[in-house]
């Protein structure tokens, strides 16, 4: 019988350290992965804009700029701020919302608008673990500031709505013009979705936000980021 119970013990201890470590892992280590990462992104988007040639400008005409470049899967190409979240809130923006793609910032979905352009320009992000990016998501109010940046150009959005709270299947969200936003007419929008509850992903929470306005980074910082 004792040695029953003292392999009892000793197989409850066991799991018990493998439970610990665990928790330590999702808390813990995935965020610390994470957060070099997006540094790590953050840091390639910054050196590809430096390097980015001045347009040239012509004394008979005035330049036409080339068309933008697809955004390529898996590659960042903006930062998003939100000042609601700390103004040293910043995240890398990465085309697609593959499972790998959001272990290092935050996803675009494929198919929808390109940033600052006509259509609904939507991102996706964990609430929790790698980096816990939209941890505070629920404290986003109508009115609160979303900027990105593309290099080039600073473009600020204002929320309309939210958060909101959806099944995964309600696809409509992320729509060109989404239904349950409240917007009737054709624009240029910003939808952001994340899990919920917090620990789980049963539902998504949404919000949604119109372009307020833009300028060029040479301008410096919009209002929103300003302190």
């Amino acid at each position: 019988m004792r040695v029953v119970v003292r392999t009892v013990s000793e197989l409850c201890l066991t799991v018990g350290a493998l439970i610990v470590l665990f928790v330590v892992y999702v808390l813990f280590w995935t965020g610390v992965r994470a957060d070099g990462a997006m540094d790590d992104q953050i840091d390639v988007l910054h050196h590809a804009w430096v390097r980015q040639p001045a347009p040239a400008a012509s004394p008979s005409a005035p330049a036409r700029p080339a068309p933008p470049a697809p955004y390529r899967a898996g590659r960042p190409f903006a930062i998003m701020y939100i000042p609601r979240l700390g103004f040293t809130w910043n995240k890398p923006v990465l085309q697609g919302t593959a499972v790998d793609t959001l272990k290092k910032g935050l996803g675009h979905y494929a198919g929808t608008a390109r940033l600052g352009q006509r259509g609904n320009f939507a991102v996706a992000g964990h609430r929790r673990t790698y980096g816990d990016p939209f941890k505070d998501f629920p404290r986003l109010r109508a009115g609160d500031a979303v900027v990105l940046t593309d290099g080039t150009t600073w473009f600020t959005y204002r929320i309309d709505k939210g958060p909101y709270k959806t099944v995964p299947s309600d696809v409509e969200v992320i729509d060109p013009v989404p239904r349950k936003s409240g917007y009737a007419d054709t624009g240029r929008y910003l939808t952001l979705t994340t899990c919920d509850p917090e620990w789980g992903h049963s539902h998504r929470l949404i919000v949604w936000a119109h372009l307020d306005s833009t300028q060029p980074v040479e301008a410096g910082k919009p209002a929103a980021l300003r302190r």
